[in-house]
């Protein structure tokens, strides 16, 4: 796939029309908490339209992370979390980021936004920034966003200048994967774990540095509100990859969506 000059030189999102061209040619928490029926029309914005329901993005392919709110919803997240399987967490011996391929890479075939001519991070940026300005002679390179952080409930209005203000989150660690079977797996499947969009998520530096490499019985986005979606999306990713987490971190996962 080429990489669409569409993208043009300025991004601005301004609404759910907006929202779905982008999610069609790339492939959070919202200010307030919004019902959204489960099972219904995928990729439904929350209405700021900044963020996208984890029920509703089943591929990470629409930006954000909004609130899973209501008796439904929160019903079907649950349900969702229950699926996975739990394991004891191995040893962190032989891990290396690079078993997972070169940091950003865009030849991870198998997952959204693969092949399109732009690294991961810049994918990842543009997908989930208003605003977004490209370096001059540019359609990838991200050099200014404004972004809605779901872990913190912060605006950011970040500049490559000051690159490391805004970091993108593996949702599962790495090293965690690399614990829970990710060390037997080929390494194109780590590959497509390391760029996966559903696994990604731009947030603010310091609270992804806080993470490390925890899983959510360990460290949960300090905004509350987030938390069931949290858990949802880190429940999507265990169970595309068919991998196990810690029976801890399942009963966090659960207890988030009020189960």
């Amino acid at each position: 796939m080429t990489r669409h000059k569409g993208w043009g030189r300025r991004i601005r999102h301004t609404g759910p029309a907006v929202i779905a061209s982008v999610a069609l040619l790339a492939g959070c928490d919202g200010l307030q908490e919004v019902d959204s029926p489960a099972g219904g029309a995928g990729g439904e914005s929350a209405s700021d339209g900044r963020a996208v329901s984890p029920l509703d993005n089943p591929d990470g392919t629409a930006p954000g992370l909004a609130p899973v709110t209501g008796e439904k919803d929160r019903a079907a997240a649950a349900g969702l979390i229950e699926k996975v399987t739990t394991k004891g967490r191995g040893p962190k011996t032989g891990y290396e980021r690079d078993k997972f391929g070169y940091a950003w890479m865009d030849t991870a075939d198998g997952v959204p936004l693969a092949r399109n001519g732009c690294d991961t991070r810049n994918d990842l940026l543009r997908l989930h920034g208003r605003n977004v300005e490209f370096r001059s002679g540019s359609d990838c390179v991200v050099v200014s966003m404004d972004l809605y952080d779901p872990y913190t409930g912060k605006d950011i209005a970040w500049k490559k200048a000051k690159a490391a203000e805004v970091q993108i989150d593996h949702v599962v660690p790495l090293s965690y994967s690399w614990q829970l079977g990710a060390s037997r797996w080929p390494e194109s499947k780590r590959e497509q774990l390391a760029n996966d969009a559903l696994n990604l998520l731009p947030v603010e530096g310091r609270a992804n540095s806080a993470k490390s490499d925890s899983g959510p019985a360990s460290w949960l986005p300090p905004d509350k509100r987030i938390r069931c979606s949290y858990a949802v999306r880190f429940a999507q990713v265990a169970l595309k990859y068919e991998m196990a987490v810690t029976a801890a971190d399942k009963e966090t996962m659960l207890e988030q969506c009020g189960a």
